[in-house]
């Protein structure tokens, strides 16, 4: 009888998934829907404020707080709290801005004088010429850091031939909805799958530019320190490297006070060898989490801690 009614309530979860997909797909639709006829700012202002509210409330807020106690154990908790709470806010005028995706990006590199809400130094600017102008192809990694999903606008706006890997959500109608957003001007778009190393290689070849998030925990990664504790990273960029030596740099967009940003792109990141010459798989991988966690210390607050990192 127990083992009828498990299978029975199997089946009913089953039946209902489609249903609930239906349903988050229709939310998130009419979020963004709704979101893009109020002010961007004033939006993201609330939105804000209501993630600091709700999230302090969440079991995730739980999580973001015995992260930053273990990488920072010289803060007190005070400061802690007080990083947790910007984390909260990030993420709400995140969410907000994402819907507005589309016009976001108003720097005009003909007419810098103009007023704008991104802002960028010299060496970026060069750096990214070089990239653009180069005609190779490269390796680009960003993080959950800032607002993270305008690195690819201001590549695309600004003509860097970009192929982007990126997660879908579970729900498809979602993810149809999200992906409208993202295609506005955003490049060529890879989700994250089995043939994404293939197809991420394949632009790679036709001398594009392959950009991913690399902060996340993978549970069959390779080993690396983060915060001087051990985690797991996904080794796909330097496995591509190691099939199309190319150059490789991170980039962030930094939140700054008054609704502005500044985008930056780093140094070239040089890969490590093992005696052989070949590209070292794990040390590569360490070299670029080490750039990312040196761009968290500047701005802690700015980073998603509400996922688990370390397991």
């Amino acid at each position: 009888m127990h083992k009828q009614l498990a299978r029975a309530k199997a089946r009913l979860r089953e039946a209902a998934k489609p249903l609930g997909e239906a349903a988050v797909g229709a939310a998130t639709i009419g979020m963004l829907r709704t979101t893009r006829y109020f002010d961007p700012v004033k939006t993201a202002n609330l939105f804000g404020r209501v993630t600091r509210f709700i999230g302090r409330r969440l079991r995730e807020d739980r999580v973001g707080r015995e992260n930053l106690t273990a990488a920072f154990p010289e803060k007190s908790q005070e400061e802690i709290e007080t990083i947790l709470a910007g984390v909260w806010d990030n993420l709400g005028r995140f969410g907000a801005e994402f819907a507005h995706l589309d016009h976001i990006w108003d720097y005009d590199v003909d007419h810098p004088e103009k007023d704008s809400r991104v802002e960028f130094g010299a060496r970026t600017k060069q750096l990214f010429d070089q990239l653009r102008d180069d005609g190779k192809p490269a390796l680009i990694f960003t993080s959950h850091l800032g607002s993270w999903e305008l690195p690819a606008l201001g590549a695309v706006a600004h003509g860097l031939d970009c192929a982007i890997l990126y997660r879908r959500p579970n729900s498809e109608s979602a993810d149809r909805a999200i992906e409208r957003i993202r295609a506005v001007n955003m490049g060529t778009l890879i989700p994250a799958g089995r043939d994404a190393p293939l197809k991420l290689a394949e632009a790679l070849k036709n001398n594009q530019h392959a950009v991913m998030l690399v902060d996340q925990y993978l549970t069959n990664g390779v080993e690396v320190t983060f915060f001087g504790r051990k985690t797991r990273a996904n080794p796909m960029l330097a496995r591509l490297l190691r099939q199309i030596e190319c150059p490789v740099h991170g980039v962030r967009v930094i939140r700054l006070p008054g609704h502005r940003f500044r985008a930056e792109l780093s140094e070239e990141v040089k890969p490590v060898r093992d005696a052989a010459g070949q590209i070292d798989i794990q040390g590569t991988m360490q070299a670029v989490t080490s750039v990312v966690e040196g761009w968290i210390r500047e701005y802690p607050d700015q980073w998603l801690w509400l996922h688990r990192r370390w397991r």
